[in-house]
């Protein structure tokens, strides 16, 4: 398949990731399949983290079509580009369509990237998984490959100026292995095995991260309950029902 814009988008982000002299650690990648259907499942920190998550299929050679909100594609800017890597859109008012076409990729052997969290997460914690990732790789009979980043949230999340100057922010991703989504698997025990997946590598990059807060003024960034000034996963809870 000719991929007219998705091949030159991916070296216009590595150029820009050298002159932003990002520190990106990556572990993992060989668990992604070089041929072959699969579903990549994230956590969703920031609003750069699919470019992140498809960075890490890079080293398979593959590339992964995310399922994002409808909105994105009608951007002036985002929205040719979303569209020319063939990403697939999503209007949650109707998911059927979005539902459909991510099955019919994976059935002809793509790659498809989900945030079964829906949402970018304020609390930098695991929200509630959605079961549509876990029902995708059931009924197309294809493997989900668990991951998590960290440190993308620096850049660019919900609420918070972009970082896009050179700023040596540590990225830090974490590919787990293949699981199986076997179809007689309960859906529901299977989505909360792959968010229980997801959970561990999370916390494996957080870890790993080389990077402490400095002062109170920059733990921002830092869940709650790793000492940091994040709001709380209940916090966010109140403030979005309020």
């Amino acid at each position: 398949m000719t991929e007219l814009v998705y091949r030159p988008v991916i070296g216009f982000a590595l150029t820009l990731f050298k002159a932003w002299d990002l520190k990106i650690d990556c572990k993992g990648s060989e668990n992604i399949p070089r041929s072959g259907g699969a579903v990549l499942v994230s956590n969703h920190i920031s609003y750069l983290d699919f470019i992140f998550d498809g960075l890490a299929a890079h080293p398979q050679k593959r590339l992964v079509r995310f399922m994002a909100k409808e909105s994105v594609f009608r951007h002036r800017i985002s929205g040719p580009l979303m569209r020319g890597m063939k990403h697939i859109p999503v209007d949650r008012k109707q998911g059927e369509a979005a539902y459909a076409r991510a099955l019919d990729s994976l059935r002809s052997g793509e790659i498809v990237g989900v945030f079964p969290e829906a949402t970018i997460s304020p609390s930098f914690t695991l929200k509630t998984f959605k079961s549509g990732a876990a029902r995708l790789a059931q009924e197309a009979g294809v493997p989900l490959i668990p991951m998590a980043v960290w440190g993308t949230q620096r850049l660019w999340t919900k609420g918070r100026p972009r970082n896009f100057g050179r700023s040596h922010t540590p990225i830090t991703i974490r590919v787990g292995e293949a699981m199986e989504a076997a179809r007689d698997a309960h859906i529901g025990a299977l989505t909360q095995r792959l968010r229980e997946r997801v959970q561990e590598l999370l916390e494996a990059a957080q870890r790993s991260y080389p990077v402490r807060p400095k002062g109170n003024d920059d733990t921002w960034w830092v869940p709650a309950h790793l000492g940091g000034t994040a709001p709380t996963p209940e916090q966010v809870q109140a403030a979005e029902a309020g």
